[in-house]
């Protein structure tokens, strides 16, 4: 079974023990850490959020990783589709469907998705945006696979030395090694090419502007 009600009602994850390391940067197991558990499983709720009430014929997600979020996605869609720039896709499907989980994975990046046009009705992207080396290919991509009206939701984080301290002392990692300057560019590039629905800003952190994520829902123009 996968592990509910972690960090919020309804939210349910990959079981610990299922999670497959797919690349450097999937640090899927932070979710069941001690504090950086809550702030890792902040993102997912407010996607969560942002789809609440609705369902969709296809969705997508973008950079599902170890697809620890899809059990939760697949709530919201008749037909659950992802891609990763990683070479395991095949072995994430297996393990999804131990938990009775059916995602219909591919290997490709979102320059390049490999899909006909207006496809889907709905796109998640979770803390993957700001590693996409073209961003600006990938949203021409997004928005061509996505139907007139469809909904792309964006969950990406803030910046501030508070933040990357944070990051430094619970994980080891270093900010800058991960995301080099990337996450001041995602938020603007997104306001420009995509229509924003709806947006959400994590609560401030020890009573300054500091946000730990944005999260947004964007409609092709």
């Amino acid at each position: 079974m996968f592990l509910t009600g972690v960090g919020g009602p309804g939210l349910e994850l990959l079981p610990r023990h299922a999670l497959l390391k797919t690349s450097g940067v999937d640090e899927a197991d932070w979710n069941y850490r001690p504090i950086l558990g809550q702030i890792q499983r902040l993102r997912f709720r407010l996607v969560m959020r942002l789809l609440e009430g609705r369902h969709f014929h296809r969705l997508l997600e973008v950079g599902y990783g170890s697809g620890i979020f899809m059990p939760t996605l697949n709530r919201y869609t008749d037909e659950l589709h992802g891609v990763d720039v990683h070479e395991h896709a095949s072995e994430v499907a297996r393990r999804l469907m131990d938990v009775g989980v059916r995602a219909r994975l591919q290997t490709a990046c979102a320059q390049q998705l490999p899909f006909e046009a207006d496809f889907f009705d709905a796109i998640a992207i979770v803390s993957a945006f700001e590693f996409i080396p073209e961003p600006e290919a990938a949203c021409q991509e997004l928005k061509r696979v996505l139907v007139p009206g469809g909904s792309l939701v964006v969950v990406t984080p803030g910046q501030s030395r508070l933040l990357d301290l944070g990051l430094r002392l619970l994980t080891g990692n270093r900010a800058e090694d991960s995301f080099a300057d990337r996450r001041t560019q995602v938020v603007p590039l997104l306001e420009r090419r995509f229509q924003v629905r709806r947006r959400i800003v994590s609560p401030r952190i020890l009573g300054t502007w500091t946000r730990l994520y944005t999260a947004l829902d964007l409609e092709a123009l």
